[in-house]
């Protein structure tokens, strides 16, 4: 079954040839221009992932982004027209995985997309497939059924923030530093000013873990350097 892929942009030219490419790779398609359908469509279907831009005629990416993260962890992509790191912060800050400046190359969009439901892997049964569980004090991570429980609780994670803190408690006691998280994660040749991106979804795990800066009990940051568990 093909992978379905949910795009919400009201310029149709945009919408049309992003349905065209994806379509060209036997995804499935849910193409809306404008929000109120496209909530309907995440209440009524299965998502894999969504390409969200940022500008709509009714009310904004940032809106329908939140309104997804409070049900569901699949991978958000925000579609941007402004190159401004407030946007980019907003988005992640909300809980998108990653961003795409207008204008782009469509290939340089599908191979983000392939690369975020690459982490957004299907579930396997754990009577199938042994669970390998990474632990550390009361944090476990279990990379069959990708299930975090903090102290018998189970903490939901993006598909991005999973990945993160995977490579961070593979890597336990060690320190990551933010170009080799990045290229780990994102699976991309050039570090840049990427280092706000992880530093948003960092937030985002020690906010979720009840994690602190100051006090770290899980993720440590290493000035300068990286994090580590």
């Amino acid at each position: 079954m093909s992978e379905k892929i949910l795009i919400v942009d009201d310029e149709q030219e945009i919408a049309d040839l992003l349905e065209v490419y994806l379509q060209n790779e036997n995804y499935t398609v849910y193409k809306y221009y404008c929000a109120k359908e496209a909530l309907a469509c995440i209440k009524s279907r299965e998502i894999d992932l969504a390409i969200l831009d940022i500008m709509l005629p009714e009310t904004d990416g940032f809106s329908i982004c939140r309104k997804i993260r409070e049900k569901h962890t699949y991978p958000i992509i925000m579609l941007t027209a402004k190159d401004e790191e407030t946007d980019k912060i907003t988005g992640l800050t909300l809980g998108a995985d990653d961003y795409v400046t207008k204008p782009f190359r469509p290939l340089e969009l599908i191979a983000r997309v392939k690369a975020q439901l690459r982490r957004y892997h299907k579930y396997t049964p754990a009577q199938e497939l042994p669970p390998t569980l990474l632990t550390y004090k009361k944090l476990s991570l279990n990379t069959q059924t990708y299930e975090c429980m903090l102290d018998g609780a189970e903490i939901p994670l993006t598909p991005t923030e999973f990945s993160i803190l995977r490579i961070l408690l593979e890597k336990q006691g060690v320190v990551v530093s933010l170009e080799d998280l990045f290229h780990s994660v994102w699976k991309e040749e050039y570090y840049s000013k990427n280092s706000s991106t992880i530093t948003v979804h960092i937030r985002h795990l020690r906010e979720k873990l009840n994690d602190t800066t100051d006090k770290p009990k899980y993720i440590k940051t290493i000035w300068g350097v990286g994090y580590k568990i």
